[in-house]
């Protein structure tokens, strides 16, 4: 009884997302992949302190490339492996971000061949609203160094709390989502217990499917091998409908009972970067735990003097490759969609700074006083599910089959 059970509470939690079905509001695929809808930070990274320069659209498409499309039709976003980046410089890498930002109904999936990995390397897929940490932060993939798995996290503020009981593949090793300082920065994590999910065995195995579900009845996220991956998410047909219904239980659930979306989550960036080193990756206890051989009293920068600065050979394998990434939403508004459009600054905007030099940028001098980050003015997005007769019954009939079953 006991997989029928589970069913049944994943159905009460989860219950008919579908209804409204799901209309493609974004497809970054192919040759288009960088065109204008992508914002690039142009800062050094002084979010997570990572040894590296995020640089402009400019300087990331000059030579050395740092984002192109490659010859099997693939996004390639890397770190510059190139250079060699003298002490006390950073080096060059990326950090994109959607122009408009995707709200409650939205659906956002992202179909990689490779994703970055190595010593020092600290690479994300995640989402975070204009206004931080009030509109909240969803991490989709985020893991660092030679870890073996990925780990998901929700980052708000603090009251959002993930459930102890809610159905997921994945195993919660921390509750707390919020992010009061400096106690509590790591968000409510939960990893992933695939061990094909991250680093070189994801890209011996093909590499797979990261989807995120932002709904008023939670924050789901699943992770799909090559060989898993549902039809309704193939890279060869954009114009399907997905249907989260059918893929089973999610890698990591966090329900609206513990954690309401609509009081803790705005619409959301959705961004891909990779850092270097940094407030998590470069601490040296962290860097010893999956890059065995740091010395016992290793100073503070030792990440950085190790593998940043000097040639780039530690980063031949930082790099994404990506098939797609796609928005889909099962929400209408008055002006038609639950996306806001990039060219209201003070609502999902992110500027950018002047561009750097392609060889790295002097930590002393890369930031400036107006180094572009989350805007501090938002608005909640006020577009609510459509709510039809059909998931109404729907509802009514799992709650019938959940007490049946349950008897």
């Amino acid at each position: 009884m006991k997989p029928l059970v589970s069913f049944a509470a994943y159905a009460a939690i989860v219950p008919f997302v579908r209804a409204a079905g799901f209309n493609l509001l974004h497809n970054w695929q192919g040759s288009t992949f960088f065109d204008d809808d992508w914002s690039y930070y142009g800062s050094w990274d002084n979010l997570t302190l990572g040894d590296v320069n995020f640089v402009t659209r400019d300087v990331a498409f000059a030579q050395p490339q740092l984002t192109y499309v490659n010859a099997a039709g693939n996004a390639i976003v890397r770190v510059d492996n190139v250079s060699t980046v003298p002490q006390p410089y950073k080096r060059n890498a990326v950090r994109i971000s959607s122009v408009e930002t995707y709200g409650l109904g939205s659906l956002w999936v992202m179909d990689a061949l490779h994703l970055p990995y190595g010593c020092s390397v600290w690479p994300a897929f995640w989402s975070q609203a204009t206004k931080w940490p009030e509109g909240g932060q969803i991490d989709t993939l985020e893991q660092i160094n030679m870890a073996s798995s990925n780990q998901y996290a929700l980052h708000t503020v603090d009251g959002c709390m993930a459930s102890t009981s809610a159905p997921m593949s994945g195993i919660l090793t921390d509750p707390d989502c919020g992010t009061e300082e400096p106690y509590k920065t790591q968000g409510c994590t939960v990893t992933e217990p695939n061990q094909a999910s991250y680093g070189a065995a994801f890209a011996a195995g093909g590499g797979g499917v990261y989807a995120t579900l932002l709904a008023d009845s939670g924050v789901f996220i699943w992770f799909f091998p090559r060989a898993n991956i549902p039809s309704d998410l193939s890279v060869s047909n954009p114009d399907s409908s997905p249907n989260p219904d059918s893929w089973g239980t999610p890698s990591a659930s966090y329900p609206s009972s513990t954690c309401p979306t609509s009081t803790y989550f705005e619409p959301q960036h959705v961004i891909i970067d990779i850092t270097l080193c940094g407030a998590w990756g470069g601490v040296p206890s962290t860097l010893n735990a999956t890059c065995p051989g740091v010395p016992a009293g290793a100073p503070s920068n030792y990440c950085y003097t190790t593998y940043v600065a000097g040639d780039g050979s530690h980063y031949a394998t930082a790099y994404f490759e990506i098939q797609y990434v796609r928005v889909w939403s099962n929400v209408t508004s008055a002006s038609g969609g639950n996306s806001t459009s990039g060219s209201d600054a003070s609502s999902s905007n992110i500027s950018s700074t002047p561009s750097q030099s392609t060889t790295g940028s002097n930590p002393t001098t890369s930031g400036n006083s107006s180094s572009p980050g989350p805007s501090v003015s938002s608005r909640r997005g006020s577009a609510l599910p459509i709510r039809t007769q059909r998931a109404a019954l729907g509802a009514l009939f799992g709650l019938i089959v959940a007490v049946v079953l349950l008897a």
